[in-house]
């Protein structure tokens, strides 16, 4: 088998002599190519050079979901082909790695590395359904160009979140999860729309649902992790089905209060509800418009602003090591 590894240096729970002994390990095992990413969207590249290649077998990233997604994206710029385009492997390295973790693998590099070294041996994979956004046609957004996710989008609250995350590891700061608390705190206190929500939800053959103040789209639950508690916004979503999404309508502080408690005690069986709580499952196509732009984010990137997104959910678009 050959491989390429894509490996992010800045990974912020692996060591560079950790890095050395997961690429040792590998190698031992196939033929590797270790390449590490220099750039925003060198993953992407490396990817996309992968699935254009006709001899790697395996690409494996070694990083957080960002790298993951970036991998994601590369192999797929044509498409999906399951059939011909090289098989993906994920070796956690960031700060929750929600995408590794929602397919069992182990959340320690190491451990991942052993358990993907096994599931080679035994020829264990299996073939996930992915999430596609892209700029509605007709609407500002249109030249957007599409772009895949593996576990999660967000337009509104959750993104902001986001985007203040990244300002703060702009500055040196370190992706922790008491980072992404504050964060949170910040973004409801400075919220001007936590009453009266922008975001219209416009799923095919159904009522518009509107004044949404937040909108989470899930493609696997669960949606996070604070620490080692899993967190579910969409609990039935799945790797095997389309698209789940959760809506709220206010974001007063008792809402929030609410349903932060109910994320906190989520479970694969019940999440976040209410009168002011939209929850739809397995859908394939969709459109969320908001009256003003507002933040948006992929698998915990953040990607600037946007007024309309539509979303498709892929099955059977990747196949994985687990």
């Amino acid at each position: 088998m050959r491989a390429l590894l894509v490996v992010n240096p800045a990974a912020t729970t692996t060591s560079a002599r950790t890095r050395d002994v997961l690429i040792h390990a590998l190698a031992s095992e196939m033929k590797l190519e270790a390449v590490t990413t220099e750039y925003r969207g060198h993953a992407r590249d490396l990817g996309r050079r992968a699935a254009d290649s006709d001899d790697i077998d395996l690409v494996v990233a070694l990083g957080g979901d960002g790298t993951v997604n970036e991998v994601v994206n590369g192999l797929l710029h044509r498409g999906p082909d399951i059939d011909s385009l090289p098989s993906l492997a994920v070796v956690p390295g960031g700060s929750t790695n929600v995408f590794a973790r929602a397919l069992g693998i182990p959340n320690d590099a190491v451990e991942a590395t052993g358990a993907i070294l096994d599931a080679l041996a035994d020829r264990s994979e299996r073939t996930v359904g992915l999430g596609l956004a892209a700029g509605t046609p007709g609407t500002a957004d249109e030249a957007v160009p599409e772009r895949w996710f593996t576990f999660c989008a967000g337009l509104g609250f959750d993104a902001g979140v986001l985007g203040r995350v990244e300002q703060k590891r702009e500055r040196g700061k370190r992706s922790t999860h008491p980072l992404y608390v504050r964060q949170v705190l910040r973004q409801f206190l400075e919220e001007p729309h936590r009453r009266n929500g922008l975001i219209t939800l416009d799923v095919p053959g159904q009522d518009p649902v509107t004044d949404l103040a937040l909108s989470i789209v899930c493609n696997t639950a669960p949606w996070t992790y604070l620490g080692n508690r899993p967190m579910y916004a969409a609990p039935r979503a799945s790797f095997d089905t389309g698209l789940d999404i959760l809506g709220l309508k206010r974001l007063t502080t008792p809402a929030v209060a609410r349903y932060a408690t109910q994320l906190l005690t989520s479970s694969p069986r019940k999440g976040p509800h209410g009168k002011h709580a939209v929850s739809l499952h397995d859908l394939s196509d969709f459109t969320l418009h908001s009256k003003a732009p507002l933040p948006f984010q992929m698998d915990g990137d953040h990607l600037g602003l946007r007024t309309s997104v539509t979303f498709t959910g892929v099955r059977r678009a990747l196949r994985v090591i687990v």
